[in-house]
């Protein structure tokens, strides 16, 4: 009778814990490789900031990075005697590499120069690999009147969206996609956080009191060059993550130190941009 009832306990258990909701899993991350510049690194870091909040597993990021041009691909790839090269190629070498990411920088004479010559010596030990471009914001904001006008544009949002467009989609990732089909090559809409948060502190409709330069904890710009505040690093960062992990922002609770909702402007951001150039 003892060993019955103690076979009865055992029995109920186990059906017990088959009937249990499974337990919920981290999410999966991937091996980034990430080269760039200034208005590169921080939305590589801001995106290791918030994989590391909502728990993803796995996620590993290598950053590379140089200032101004020295961190366009093709630059990298030119100067080959340098640590930031071989560093890039080392990364590469060891053939566990899942993303690719480079600045959108580019020569005015071979657009896809630096990003074929990068892609071709990847591809050579990470045959899988899925490669993205972001596109960086246009510097100098001070003057971005007198460059939107300059190029034939009314505004300077006019000039981006024709960059976009016909400078990287066209002409930069419609020709890689020729030069290798069997690898996917997405771009991330990085710079439109920069021009959507300062319309939107233009127009007042910020829940929070930025500054337009000065302080990177309070600006949207901390000098006359156009580098980041933290609300558009913020902002940029959750770009990223929808862009690279596809990661569904209207479910987020990641915490970004705002008032204004940055997850909503980045899925703004994310859905007008244009989806043949999504991953």
């Amino acid at each position: 009778m003892k060993k019955f009832t103690l076979y009865l306990i055992a029995l109920i258990a186990l059906i017990t814990s088959c009937n249990k909701e499974p337990g919920v899993q981290n999410p999966q991350g991937k091996n980034l490789l990430l080269i760039g510049n200034s208005f590169f690194r921080p939305y590589a870091e801001k995106l290791d900031d918030i994989t590391d909040a909502t728990n993803f597993e796995n996620h590993n990021s290598t950053i590379v990075m140089r200032g101004g041009n020295n961190g366009r691909a093709i630059n990298f790839w030119r100067d080959s005697t340098t640590s930031e090269h071989m560093a890039i190629k080392a990364a590469l070498d060891q053939g566990n590499i899942d993303i690719f990411g480079m600045t959108s920088g580019h020569n005015s004479d071979n657009y896809t120069e630096g990003f074929s010559a990068w892609i071709a010596y990847a591809l050579q030990n990470n045959p899988d690999l899925t490669v993205f471009i972001s596109i960086s914001t246009i510097d100098y904001p001070d003057y971005w009147d007198t460059t939107a006008s300059h190029y034939g544009f009314n505004t300077i949002e006019e000039l981006y969206d024709h960059y976009v467009n016909d400078r990287i989609h066209k002409n930069i990732v419609d020709s890689l996609r020729v030069e290798f089909p069997n690898t996917t090559i997405f771009t991330v809409p990085t710079g439109w956080a920069t021009f959507q948060l300062h319309q939107m502190w233009e127009d007042s409709l910020l829940l929070d009191n930025i500054n337009r330069m000065g302080s990177r904890a309070t600006s949207i710009f901390t000098d006359t060059k156009g580098h980041q505040g933290d609300i558009v690093r913020e902002t940029g960062g959750l770009i990223w993550m929808n862009s690279i992990y596809n990661y569904d922002l209207s479910t987020s609770t990641y915490n970004t130190g705002f008032n204004t909702d940055l997850h909503d402007v980045a899925m703004q951001i994310m859905s007008n941009h244009d989806s043949n150039y999504k991953q």
